[in-house]
């Protein structure tokens, strides 16, 4: 006999239920996994924008996909809805960008002059993205961009972990893939 399906479980959150551990905490143990460090560049209504992202991954190569996962308390989120971006992948060196795009830093980012998208000058790598979707992920919103362009340089990447940034060494070995 078979068993009988399951219907579909009701959303609920764990991290309101008695006993179970915090929102704080359960940020802590995601902070335990290594991301890099990106800020998502695009032209507002007004000016160029931008926002300090670690929620970013490749999704598909056919078509070339990515996304971007925002806040939707972001001052930018609304914004960036069906607006071309870029994705740049920051260096080591560049934290005190990663801040200013938080809104915690002091210093004005160099811009490159790009007339496709508003990009940062001297990032590691960027992503110029070509808006492809945008999905309800809870309290953030999950754009995908299809990918128009890209550029990338040698050097080590800024990351962040628990709560802070730190540096990921490029390899020593194996740079035949940037070609």
């Amino acid at each position: 006999m078979q068993p009988s399906p399951r219907p579909p479980a009701a959303r609920v959150s764990v991290l309101g239920k008695p006993g179970l551990r915090t929102a704080h905490s359960l940020r802590a143990c995601l902070g335990r996994f290594v991301t890099g460090v990106t800020v998502v560049t695009f032209q507002g209504a007004d000016s160029r924008q931008g926002l300090t992202i670690n929620s970013f991954s490749s999704v598909s190569m056919q078509p070339p996909l990515i996304m971007v996962s925002v806040a939707r308390t972001a001052q930018a989120h609304d914004a960036l809805r069906d607006r071309r971006f870029c994705v740049n992948v920051l260096g080591a060196e560049q934290e005190q960008v990663a801040r200013h795009f938080a809104g915690g830093g002091s210093g004005t980012p160099r811009w490159a002059d790009d007339p496709a998208v508003p990009r940062l000058a001297d990032a590691l790598a960027h992503i110029t993205c070509e808006p492809w979707g945008a999905y309800d992920g809870g309290d953030h919103t999950i754009f995908l961009g299809e990918v128009s362009g890209f550029d990338y340089r040698s050097g080590d990447a800024l990351a962040y972990a628990n709560s802070r940034f730190t540096t990921v060494a490029e390899p020593v070995l194996g740079h035949e893939y940037l070609m």
